[in-house]
């Protein structure tokens, strides 16, 4: 099982990068002609980090059974 403070580094490192593909795709939509595809492309990776995103915080906290 991984520990929870690496969890925390690798939550705090996913969020860094989603946050970089925000500027990213906003600097692509800046051009005269966008890139439709890297900007497609970009979207989708941010998709994919937000559900890692997702995963790890429900490993962060504990399950209760109420």
């Amino acid at each position: 099982m991984v520990d929870e403070a690496q969890i925390k580094v690798r939550l705090g490192e996913i969020r860094t990068e989603h946050r970089d593909l925000d500027a990213a795709i906003a600097a692509l939509w800046g051009n005269v002609v966008p890139d439709q595809l890297q900007i497609a492309r970009l979207k989708k990776r941010k998709l994919r980090l937000r559900d890692e995103i997702a995963a790890f915080e429900d490993q962060l906290i504990p399950d209760i059974i109420a």
